[in-house]
This record gives C-alpha cells, structure tokens and sequence, in this order.
C-alpha cells in the first residue's frame, strides 16, 4: 500500500529488554553469555537491543539458567500509552 511503512505493517508490542541490566548485575559481558549459552554474540545483540522480533522458549531457558534469573528479570511489558 501506497505511504505505509514498514512500521506500520509490523505489529507493535510494549515488550522491553532489560539483558544489558541483569548482565551488568552479574559482572558478566555479552560475549561469555553467548559461549555459555550457545549462541551468537549478534543474536544476543539483536536481543539486548530490543530489535528481536521473537526469542525461543529453549533460548530463554538457557539463558535464564545461566544468569540465574527469571524470564521477568529480562522481559517486561511496559503499560500502554494511551
């Protein structure tokens, strides 16, 4: 459609990631959770800054266990602004 863009063709969602915190709490860098987790320092990356479009269950899991947080620790969902 003519003058959409891709933003408003993407549904929007009021999750926020709060990895770069929990990291920061537990003196860990973003690179030695990606070994420990088994994946790539990009894929956390995407995470960390908010830019993923979706995360596995088995990643979370992984990486909760690793950080010994829970799933609430990383993700929250901010109240509408409206």
């Amino acid at each position: 459609m003519a003058g959409r863009t891709t933003e408003d063709t993407e549904e929007q969602h009021g999750v926020t990631v709060h990895l770069d915190e929990v990291l920061a709490a537990r003196g860990m860098t973003l690179t030695e959770l990606a070994d420990r987790v088994g994946v790539t320092v990009v894929n956390l990356s995407v995470l960390k800054n908010g830019r993923a479009k979706a995360v596995r269950f088995s990643t979370l899991t992984r990486v909760c266990r690793v950080l010994e947080c829970q799933p609430g620790d990383i993700l929250r969902v901010e109240p509408d602004p409206g």
